[in-house]
């Protein structure tokens, strides 16, 4: 859980797990349904290390995971096996079976909170093992 409510403390908790994620040769699929906020995570991916960036794209459709080792996606889900996916939206991911971890970043605001427990919820009735981090 992230103290922070700002939204841009969300994205860059996110750019963070991303870059980590990255340079342990993962596959990151992050999605997010708002394009604005989607544009926003794509500028600070360019600029998340002072030495270089993060190799991303923005998905127009159904992400393909091949070729660039970072997806930004607007849509439910993965719709291939990925490392890492990024769940930045309310809703449970369509597919998460198809994610090797699943990353879920809750901040102090209440609604985020309340559809976060939800999700965790449904994680747990699917059998998928959870762990939580205070950041």
């Amino acid at each position: 859980m992230v103290a922070d409510r700002a939204p841009s403390a969300l994205l860059t908790v996110a750019c963070r797990i991303t870059e980590k994620a990255w340079k342990a040769g993962s596959t990151v699929l992050i999605q997010h349904g708002d394009p604005a906020t989607l544009g926003m995570l794509d500028q600070m991916l360019w600029v998340a290390n002072e030495h270089s960036f993060i190799p991303h794209e923005i998905a127009s459709g159904a992400p393909q995971l091949t070729g660039t080792p970072v997806i930004l996606n607007g849509g439910a889900g993965p719709t291939e096996p990925v490392d890492v996916l990024i769940n930045l939206t309310p809703q449970l991911p369509a597919h998460p079976e198809l994610a090797t971890r699943i990353i879920e970043i809750i901040d102090a605001d209440p609604a985020r909170r309340a559809a976060g427990r939800e999700r965790f919820k449904a994680y747990r009735e699917r059998g998928f093992p959870l762990e939580t981090h205070e950041l």
